[in-house]
């Protein structure tokens, strides 16, 4: 995906990029291949590979949630910084916070965010498990985010407890969402989810399924979740 048609993809869907946006693209473009030489940050690194299934796969949230209004949003794993730097550049306005689990990752964010000017963003090094305990951010966010390959019960510990009551938790995710969604649904009820919309689409180009979870937050969660750093993954709540 070329630039030209990235900018005119997302114009379709209502997503239309200023000058200054594209512009911030392709630094954090610039920054992710530089900076991927020194640590691993994407096996993913050819530009018109990038712009599809990092750039444009990211913003696609925005098709199904609205972030064009004043939200709090916290991107859970982001790694690289997806989905939530791309949504950030998209959407200006969230008040966006980061969690991850390696130092130099959080290291490389904040580089990009102070080279592309981003402002109200604030990132953590912190393990999920731990950061959902912490008091000031538990329970709190209009929007948790995780774009990530663990399972929908895994993603559902680490990210519901962050969600305020009425808020909601976006999960990016690629095929077999169908059959997560059974699995997991124990889960989300025990840490007070409720399913509200599944939106499944392919990817342009390559044509590769994916699928988004928009999971209301009806109650609170339990305080014990989400349990020890590791227990989740080892052990999912089914």
């Amino acid at each position: 995906m070329n630039i030209e048609l990235f900018q005119t993809s997302l114009k379709e869907k209502g997503v239309d990029l200023s000058e200054k946006q594209l512009s911030q693209f392709e630094t954090y473009y610039n920054l992710l291949v530089v900076w991927n030489e020194k640590m691993n940050l994407t096996a993913i690194t050819e530009k018109e590979e990038v712009y599809l299934k990092h750039f444009y796969d990211s913003v696609t949230a925005g098709f199904y949630f609205d972030f064009s209004q004043d939200i709090t949003v916290c991107d859970v794993g982001a790694g690289a910084g997806f989905p939530a730097i791309p949504l950030k550049i998209a959407f200006p306005e969230i008040k966006l916070t980061v969690v991850d689990s390696l130092n130099k990752r959080i290291g490389f964010l904040q580089h990009v965010v102070d080279e592309l000017g981003l402002e109200e963003v604030s990132l953590y090094h912190d393990r999920a498990e731990t950061f959902a305990h912490r008091p000031e951010f538990r329970q709190t966010f209009d929007l948790v985010t995780a774009r990530a390959v663990a399972r929908l019960s895994v993603l559902s510990e680490l990210c519901l407890p962050l969600v305020k009551i009425g808020g909601h938790f976006l999960g990016m995710k690629g095929a077999n969402l169908p059959e997560e969604v059974r699995d997991g649904e124990k889960a989300v009820k025990l840490l007070g989810g409720k399913v509200k919309d599944i939106h499944s689409f392919v990817l342009p180009i390559e044509e590769s399924e994916r699928n988004i979870i928009v999971i209301d937050k009806v109650k609170e969660t339990p305080k014990k979740f989400p349990r020890k750093p590791g227990t989740p993954n080892k052990s999912p709540i089914s």
